[in-house]
């Protein structure tokens, strides 16, 4: 161990570099999701209106579907050379996806390209927001065992914080520009402003170090297959606990165009509403992961899930039947505190499932499969569910479907965190009795 990993850390400077980095993901990938609708004109033209906007989020689904790939790849880096190492790779994998969408020419320019592109784009991004969550969450759990619900909630509040940002833009733009100047270039200018933020990203991960959890620990040299071949149901488990988390936050991503097509509010309503969800999960998020280190993950979340379950459809129903500025905000609002109750216990739950020699590996497999199809195809499985039922309240069902996986898994994992500190029994001893 070198001399300058001796040095005490700085939890604020670990916060700091894992969640600006964490930010500049969700705020690429939430931008796309808040201007959809204009995305759609530029690049998926077409006679019919849902059709557009089918092709547009499906995109931003089959994106989804490299997440996975990405999780693998990076995870396994990361348990193999670091985590530093691998969430510097993930910075600039996504800068590089915001490039070509923030430059890319429209339909009108360059025809067929332009989707092609566009999906292109989204592969990268999909790619590297993959290789992000579970090294980032090693890195920020490991320099702190003793405190890991509340820093690892830090890993979620700063998506509240990315989508509170992209809500703003979509505010300012919609406000202040007029709907002809937003469709024809008013929509590129959040993909430069996060642009910007990447070099942030890099610099503050280059001065980062792991923790001496992970480089004192003995080295899997083949921690993809480790998992793979003997933590499958520790993966399965993991994928469930985080379904409706999932399922909410890409419905909180999907309420601007929910309030545009189904609710007939203007788009500034919309992106007004999904402003109010970001700073509740920005803010209530690292003190539910306060509350999650003193009474337990599990508990904290089956309540929570619970919740949603009895609840999801009735707030729709309501926001449908008496639709406003003020029912969106308190659908938002409600379903975004849940989340935030919820979110701020996962990650923590899911980095004590695994040893720390598969960590990142275990985890990013889990949250990216989970991700991709309880999240990525979210809004096409919403608009779907809508045409099909004719009912606009259609999105509550479900959240039940998913509150109803997540129940099933957090019941499993009491089991499979015992399995990880057997594993890992250092680090279990620092985190016993955290998941009740």
């Amino acid at each position: 161990m070198n001399a300058r990993s001796t040095q005490p850390v700085s939890l604020v400077k670990v916060v700091m570099a894992t969640s600006v980095g964490n930010a500049l993901e969700w705020f690429d990938i939430a931008i796309y999701g808040f201007f959809a609708v204009y995305i759609a004109r530029n690049f998926f033209p077409s006679n019919s209106d849902t059709a557009s906007m089918l092709l547009t989020f499906g995109t931003f689904g089959a994106s989804y579907l490299i997440r996975p790939i990405g999780g693998m790849v990076i995870g396994a880096y990361a348990d193999k050379h670091g985590r530093k190492a691998a969430l510097t790779l993930s910075v600039a994998f996504m800068m590089l996806g915001t490039a070509l969408i923030a430059l890319m020419p429209n339909y009108a320019h360059i025809g067929v390209l332009a989707p092609i592109g566009i999906f292109l784009a989204r592969l990268i991004q999909g790619f590297s927001a993959g290789g992000e969550f579970g090294p980032s969450t090693a890195l920020l759990i490991e320099h702190a065992p003793h405190r890991r619900g509340f820093l690892a909630s830090w890993q979620f509040a700063t998506q509240g914080v990315a989508t509170l940002m992209a809500a703003a833009f979509g505010f300012g733009l919609a406000t202040y520009m007029t709907p002809a100047d937003l469709t024809a270039w008013g929509w590129r200018v959040p993909f430069f402003f996060g642009l910007l933020i990447g070099p942030v990203g890099l610099y503050l991960r280059a001065v980062l170090e792991d923790a001496p959890e992970f480089t004192e620990s003995t080295r899997n040299e083949a921690p993809l297959r480790e998992v793979l071949s003997q933590q499958k149901r520790l993966v399965l488990i993991s994928i469930g606990a985080l379904t409706v988390s999932t399922a909410v936050n890409y419905l909180l991503q999907y309420i601007p165009t929910f309030a545009i097509r189904e609710l007939h509010l203007t788009s500034a309503t919309g992106f007004a509403a999904t402003m109010v969800g970001g700073a509740i999960l920005s803010i209530v998020t690292p003190f539910a992961g306060h509350l999650s280190d003193r009474i337990g993950r599990r508990k904290q979340m089956t309540v929570v899930a619970v919740l949603l379950a009895l609840t999801a459809y009735p707030a729709f129903r309501f926001a449908v039947e008496h639709a406003s500025l003020l029912t969106l905000f308190a659908l938002v609002a409600w379903l975004a505190v849940l989340k935030s109750i919820y979110f701020g216990a996962l990650p923590a739950l899911m980095s004590e499932i695994f040893p720390v020699e598969t960590r990142a590996t275990g985890m990013s497999i889990g949250y990216n499969i989970g991700v991709t199809v309880f999240g990525g195809f979210t809004p096409v499985i919403v608009i779907a569910l809508v045409g099909m039922t004719h009912d606009k309240s259609a999105p509550g069902l479900y959240v039940i479907m998913t509150a109803i996986i997540s129940l099933a898994a957090l019941a499993a994992s009491g089991s499979a965190h015992a399995a990880g500190r057997r594993m890992s029994p250092v680090a279990g001893a620092a985190v016993r009795g955290t998941n009740r």
